[in-house]
This record gives structure tokens, C-alpha cells and sequence, in this order.
């Protein structure tokens, strides 16, 4: 499978998000990632449409949109006009899931569910097959810079193999928080392909060189 990266630009300089979101391009980023945070679902409050739509037009990379939403429902055309190209829902948000993803998928977009930490995997089970990525959250949602929760990994493992129990060995299967070149080469070890990076690499003065080092660490875990 292909290693994707991605910086989130939550750990950017909220002062500079376009340059900001241009330096995470031209490091070799595969996507930008986007925390849509809501104050309910989630304990913080982050960036909305404008955001994304700012960054679809300084980048040229695909915009990966993460909504951290109760009701992420109601927010799917104002994301979609912003230029999402995926938008990620939590299968603890207070919606009808399967409804969702359809509703996003009818807008010509990438669609996928998010469980966190505590979620058992078999709560995303029901979605993987109408799903094109599942974001496996490694910390608990809402702020940026926490530690990895390596307890996380066996479900990593888990939802890789129903996945391929259920023909979508395709299904791209990411994880973010705390992630760095150790804690993405065991995730990619449990099968993750896409990884969400935001202190690790924005507080870099060589985002080009921890992405080229992070990609080569994970495609070889991932081929073990």
C-alpha cells in the first residue's frame, strides 16, 4: 500500500496558515490535514470552512477534513463547497453514520469514519465496506501535542484484518496523535498506511527530511 503523510495544521503558526500550508507542500506532503473541532463533541474549538477553503487555494494537495462535530451532518456542503477532498466522520457523533458517508460520497468526495481511543473497533465494522479511508485516533481528540497510546495498536491490527476479511485491502487506514518516526513505524507494523503529523513536523526546522525519513521507516514496517 501506498505511505501517505500528512501535516496537520493545527500545530501550524495560526498566524501564517497559508504560508504555513504551502511549507507543508512544498516538504512533500501527500495531503493537509484539518481538525474541524466543535466544543461538544471534542473539549477545544479549532478552524471552519473559511480555513479550508484558504488553504484549497494556496495548495495543490488533496485538503483531508476532519470533523470533530456532534452533528457533522449539517456541516457536509459548507466543507464540500470549501474544497475537502475527504471528510472524515466519528462513529460517536450523534448522527445516522451510514447516511452521512453516503451524503458525502454523493458530493464526489472521499469519505471515512474516525473512532477514538476508547471505541472498541467493531463499532467502525459496519462502515469499513462504504468507507474510502478510517482514521484511527492514537490520543483523545481535542488538542494538539499529547503522547501516543501504544494500547491502540491492536486495534489498528484489528481493523486492518477485517478490512481484508471484507475485500477493502485498499481501505486506507490512518492514525494521528503523537505521531513521529518510532510511533509511525508501529502503527504502519499494525497495518496503518496514512499518518497525521503535526508537532513532530511543524515544529521542525527539516519537514522535508523527517517526511522522507518517516515514509521510508513506515513502507518497510508496513511490508514486514
Amino acid at each position: 500500500m501506498q505511505i501517505r503523510i500528512l501535516p496537520s495544521l493545527l500545530a501550524a503558526d495560526f498566524g501564517h496558515l497559508a504560508d504555513e500550508a504551502r511549507r507543508a507542500e512544498s516538504a512533500g506532503a501527500d495531503e493537509l490535514h484539518l481538525d474541524i473541532m466543535d466544543a461538544h463533541l471534542v473539549p477545544n474549538l479549532s478552524m471552519g470552512p473559511a480555513v479550508v477553503a484558504m488553504a484549497d487555494a494556496c495548495v495543490n494537495i488533496p485538503l483531508n477534513v476532519h470533523l470533530m462535530m456532534t452533528n457533522p451532518d449539517r456541516y457536509i456542503a459548507p466543507f464540500a463547497d470549501a474544497g475537502a477532498t475527504t471528510i472524515l466522520i466519528h462513529v460517536e457523533a450523534d448522527c445516522d453514520v451510514a447516511a452521512t458517508l453516503a451524503a458525502i460520497h454523493a458530493r464526489g468526495i472521499r469519505a471515512g469514519v474516525t473512532v477514538n481511543p476508547g471505541t472498541l473497533a467493531e463499532k467502525a465494522f459496519p462502515y469499513l465496506a462504504v468507507s474510502d479511508e478510517l482514521l484511527c485516533m492514537t490520543v483523545e481528540p481535542g488538542y494538539g501535542g499529547q503522547s501516543f497510546m501504544p494500547e491502540v495498536l491492536p486495534k489498528i491490527r484489528e481493523l486492518r484484518d477485517r478490512a481484508n476479511e471484507i475485500g477493502k485491502a485498499d481501505l486506507d487506514i490512518m492514525v494521528d496523535g503523537g505521531i513521529n518516526i518510532e510511533t509511525a513505524c508501529a502503527c504502519a507494523a499494525a497495518g496503518a498506511n496514512s499518518f497525521v503529523a503535526g508537532t513532530f513536523l511543524y515544529r521542525s526546522d527539516d519537514m522535508p527530511g523527517l517526511m522522507t525519513r518517516m515514509r521510508e521507516i513506515a513502507q518497510a514496517a508496513l511490508n514486514m
